[in-house]
């Protein structure tokens, strides 16, 4: 009998972020760099040229105060005005960026987007952030880095690359290496952490995930370990059985590690990222354009394994313990069914009357694996879980719940400080009754507030009474995907979170009044 021909899906080579460097030199005097990034603000309806950017102008022959006004620039931040050039050694474009009130958020704006500005072009010499603070500085080199991000998996390339290279003048790296290297870090994880979630679904299986994770250990130092389904089964692990048996792709749970040096005593926190690689509803099937961006329903587990590549190279010093629970949500004829009760890691049961709600299944067993054998002294979970966080928040705040008031407030600050707004909701007490279930410990699909009874449902695996563990439940089902290109986002998957995390996780004291 003929054997039939097979394919192997593999993913093409993907660009990589601008490479970053450090020049003392202001910007014009460069040489080789095709694009030139240079600051304004507006005072009093009145353009007011940034550090470097009239001596910049001067050299070129170009009145560039003239140029905003007949533009009627605004200053905001992330403005841009572009300028055709053609001078000597290959200068072709003139950006004029606006850096608004010169905050953080400003700056990785305008950073943003001087990388869609500059796509296509080999280099650019940028004096936008040579006068700002280092927490600015590290914001704009975060911008730069998202604002630049392509997927693309087209036979003959990507349609559009980012800049190879941008040299940040007026900036000697001696004084601003630290900022740098930050801004690396977390632009680094949150591109890992978009570039998970935008993969295809056809290679993106539990298994292929687990992959990613062995090799982000061996890149980063991490310890990796990983149940395969087998083991799971053995372990008790009847929430993440129960919602991958329905596929040809076995679920994984997922363990990274990270150990400070020096730092084997250090408290543990413990992120549990939600790994859904695609969710079809199960059963209780979605519809079809429900379905169309279910390859990113495991951005939460994207957020925990690009946090867990950065907390060393941010000299994290904490233990810190990533688990993602992985499967995918396929129909089949092994699939949940309405009706049916899985045992979770630990015993407590869970009759399962929407097969949609399964991302809190997986979550529930990590959770309760976490706080069974990991003494955390934080337990966060992450996940795109409930369609009504979107409804209550729109498609650019991330919601969370806390059982912990000092943990909440600083999670909330971290993503203000990250540019990954976070907003609390309740874990409001009079809805507990909804989750009652006939035959279970509770229901997975009871109805109400959807976002807040997803809430008290998991709130049970992170301990009750005396052996309660400080937990936040971030529900990021709001920013999932990005409906257009706006500022450090690009349309489609974010892999929103990693930021705010390592804001948080790299602080100068991330447990303080917590544990």
């Amino acid at each position: 009998m003929p054997t039939q021909p097979s394919t192997q899906t593999v993913l093409p080579p993907q660009v990589s972020p601008p490479a970053f460097a450090l020049s003392a030199l202001p910007p014009h005097q460069l040489s080789g760099v095709e694009v030139l990034a240079l600051p304004f603000t507006v005072d009093d309806e009145t353009p007011a040229l940034g550090v470097g950017t009239a001596e910049a102008g001067s050299a070129l022959g170009l009145d560039l105060a003239a140029v905003l006004t007949s533009r009627r620039a605004k200053g905001t931040g992330g403005e841009v005005i572009s300028v055709p050039v053609a001078a000597q050694g290959g200068l072709r474009l003139v950006l004029l960026v606006g850096v608004g009130a010169q905050t953080a958020t400003d700056y990785r704006r305008a950073g943003a987007a001087v990388a869609r500005a500059a796509m296509d072009h080999e280099s650019v010499a940028s004096a936008v952030a040579s006068e700002c603070g280092a927490d600015a500085l590290t914001a704009y080199v975060v911008g730069t880095m998202l604002g630049s991000f392509v997927f693309h998996w087209r036979s003959q390339g990507p349609e559009h690359e980012p800049a190879r290279r941008v040299v940040l003048a007026g900036l000697s790296g001696n004084d601003h290496a630290d900022a740098l290297e930050r801004g690396l870090a977390l632009g680094g994880a949150g591109w890992r952490s978009r570039m998970l979630a935008t993969v295809p679904s056809n290679l993106k299986s539990p298994q292929w995930l687990a992959e990613q994770a062995r090799a982000l250990a061996d890149e980063t130092g991490l310890a990796c370990e990983v149940w395969d389904e087998s083991k799971l089964a053995q372990q008790g692990f009847g929430g993440v059985i129960g919602v991958g048996q329905g596929s040809a792709t076995p679920p994984r749970l997922i363990r990274l590690d990270y150990t400070p040096p020096r730092g084997r005593k250090a408290p543990r926190v413990v992120l549990v990222g939600k790994g859904i690689t695609f969710d079809s509803g199960g059963l209780s099937i979605k519809p079809a354009e429900g379905m169309a961006t279910m390859k990113r329903d495991m951005t939460g587990g994207a957020v925990v394994m690009a946090v867990m590549g950065a907390l060393g190279a941010l000299g994290c010093s904490l233990r810190v313990t990533g688990l993602v629970p992985a499967a995918e949500n396929a129909v089949g004829a092994s699939s949940l069914r309405p009706g049916d009760v899985v045992a979770h890691y630990g015993g407590r049961t869970s009759e399962v009357m929407n097969t949609d709600a399964e991302g809190r299944l997986v979550l529930a067993d990590a959770m309760a694996y976490a706080h069974d054998k990991l003494d955390p002294a934080v337990l966060v979970d992450v996940a795109t879980l409930t369609g009504t966080i979107k409804v209550a928040l729109g498609q650019w705040t991330g919601g969370y719940f806390a059982n912990h008031d000092v943990l909440a407030e600083t999670l909330a600050a971290a993503g203000a400080a990250a540019g990954e707004p976070l907003w609390r909701l309740p874990l409001e007490p009079d809805y507990e009754d909804t989750l009652t279930s006939t035959v279970a410990d509770a229901t997975n699909a009871p109805g109400g507030p959807g976002a807040i009874t997803a809430a008290l449902f998991l709130q049970h695996f992170a301990g009750d009474g005396n052996a309660k563990v400080p937990w936040a439940h971030l529900d990021i089902a709001s920013t999932g995907d990005a409906p257009t290109d706006s500022f450090e986002w690009t349309k489609g998957p974010t892999g929103f979170g990693p930021r705010a995390l390592l804001t948080w996780l790299t602080g100068p004291d991330p447990l303080a009044g917590i544990a």
